[in-house]
């Protein structure tokens, strides 16, 4: 399912940008603790690229770097929560959130994994390798992706959506190509730590069908950031 599952159709949705904005801004406020300059702190430029990439208001996204930085008197502290499972058919999901209120998460997530099975840490992460995810457009007809992640340092590659390719990267080196690979002929999308399936599962039609709109449930908590499913194309 390549690194990041996402409902099919759902940036064409009324309401997805109003929910892509609020997941940015929680990730710009989490990542403005360790300084509101971008140039001095790499997670918040990344994170603050993703929202300009998603045509975020200049002033949703100044007021979400002042208010993670403690500049505002309303400030909002969010926590990082991970929670491991099963969707229908015994198909590995890691959800990411960021939530002011872990009782309330964590109440959410045991109804919507109803259908599934929620599990305790560690019990499908064993199965996901975690690294830097760069989703990237060629710049120019003859970007070659391969020499592209050799020059920018990227550890792997495979085709991303509509042309796009996705570059792998270690951990601590997700800042570092994500700013070289622009000079190798691929403009960054976006930029991530998050999870890759090591053994993605292939299943049937109708299966698919129902841990598609089983994950497509999770994804819309407001609490959610981000979705992984160990699930094949």
């Amino acid at each position: 399912m390549g690194a990041q599952w996402k409902a099919k159709g759902k940036e064409a949705a009324a309401n997805a940008k109003g929910r892509l904005f609020t997941k940015l801004a929680k990730e710009i406020m989490v990542a403005a603790r360790n300084g509101a300059d971008p140039d001095s702190n790499p997670r918040l430029r990344l994170a603050v690229d993703q929202a300009k990439k998603a045509s975020m208001p200049k002033d949703t996204l100044e007021r979400a770097i002042k208010k993670g930085a403690g500049l505002l008197d309303a400030g909002v502290s969010y926590e990082k929560v991970i929670y491991e499972g099963f969707a229908p058919h015994r198909v590995p999901v890691i959800v990411e959130c960021l939530t002011d209120n872990v009782n309330r998460t964590i109440s959410s997530m045991r109804v919507l994994f109803r259908k599934g099975q929620l599990g305790s840490s560690g019990s499908v992460s064993w199965d996901f390798d975690h690294l830097g995810i760069i989703d990237a457009t060629p710049s120019s007809a003859d970007a070659d992706p391969e020499l592209a992640a050799i020059e920018a340092g990227a550890t792997d590659l495979e085709p991303g959506d509509e042309g796009d390719t996705l570059f792998y990267t270690e951990p601590s080196d997700l800042d570092a190509v994500s700013r070289a690979l622009p000079e190798h002929g691929f403009s960054v999308n976006s930029a991530q730590l998050g999870y890759r399936p090591k053994n993605p599962m292939t299943v049937g039609e109708a299966e698919r069908t129902e841990v598609e709109a089983f994950l497509e449930a999770i994804d819309a908590d407001d609490d959610v950031q981000t979705v992984y499913a160990g699930l094949a194309d």
